[in-house]
């Protein structure tokens, strides 16, 4: 598996899904409604949901009224999503480096860490440019991404957990640029265990402050957690930057 192939290969796995994904919709929700608190969007708002993946959030946010866009780069992911489009809620296969509808959208998202996976810091900016220019003037783009430096603190070299019949053996390691994360999958439909190897770059508040400059989008406020409370760079599980073009 090539280091550029990683993500496709895996995000479109089943058992990325089994993994990551079964938890309690009241959770997601919870979160979004304290978004929509703080962010107060008019109720025509249009929003794109950046690597949406089954379209978990974009479902919640066109539940509430809003036109919302989800976009992909998982084929299988965007097929299930699409079992949910209505008339204010679509979805589109969509790599996030390439541009996706010029000055159009009042609000970009892009959450749980849905971003740092590219080999090059070029690719990642290729990115930001597209989000940056699908916002009208004035919009804003909220980005969800872990805390480096809370990790790197507690990173947990190994572990395994077992959901259902699937077992799946997890090895984290770091280094000065990335976290590491290799996970062994084991269940019956597979002939023999398979491997992913998941790479996010170790992006600090600096770092994203300098790449969303860059790209004409300014941080407007930073907060540590999904109850918007204060950054704290040590404490903070959590590093939620808004920013507004």
């Amino acid at each position: 598996m090539t280091e550029q192939a990683w993500y496709k290969n895996w995000f479109n796995s089943t058992f990325y899904h089994k993994l990551y994904f079964k938890r309690d919709e009241k959770e997601a929700e919870a979160f979004i409604n304290q978004l929509l608190q703080r962010l107060q969007p008019p109720p025509t708002a249009k929003m794109l949901d950046v690597a949406c993946g089954k379209g978990r959030h974009s479902k919640i946010l066109a539940a509430k009224g809003y036109q919302v866009t989800g976009i992909d780069i998982s084929p299988d992911s965007i097929r299930h999503a699409k079992k949910a489009e209505k008339e204010n809620l679509e979805f589109f296969v969509h790599d996030m480096r390439l541009l996706f509808r010029s000055n159009y959208f009042n609000y970009v998202f892009n959450f749980f860490t849905s971003f740092g996976y590219f080999r090059t810091r070029r690719e990642h900016d290729a990115a930001f440019r597209t989000i940056a220019s699908s916002l009208l003037s004035g919009g804003l783009f909220v980005i969800d991404y872990l805390n480096v430096h809370y990790a790197e603190a507690r990173l947990v070299a190994s572990e395994v957990r077992q959901i259902g019949d699937t077992q799946y053996d997890i090895q984290r390691w770091d280094d000065e640029t990335h976290f590491y994360k290799k996970i062994t999958v084991t269940d019956p439909s597979l002939k023999q265990p398979m491997a992913y190897t998941e790479r996010v770059a170790k992006f600090s508040l600096g770092d994203f402050t300098d790449m969303l400059s860059y790209q004409g989008l300014q941080v407007q406020e930073v907060f540590g957690d999904y109850s918007f409370n204060h950054y704290d760079v040590k404490q903070s599980q959590r590093l939620i930057i808004l920013a507004s073009k």
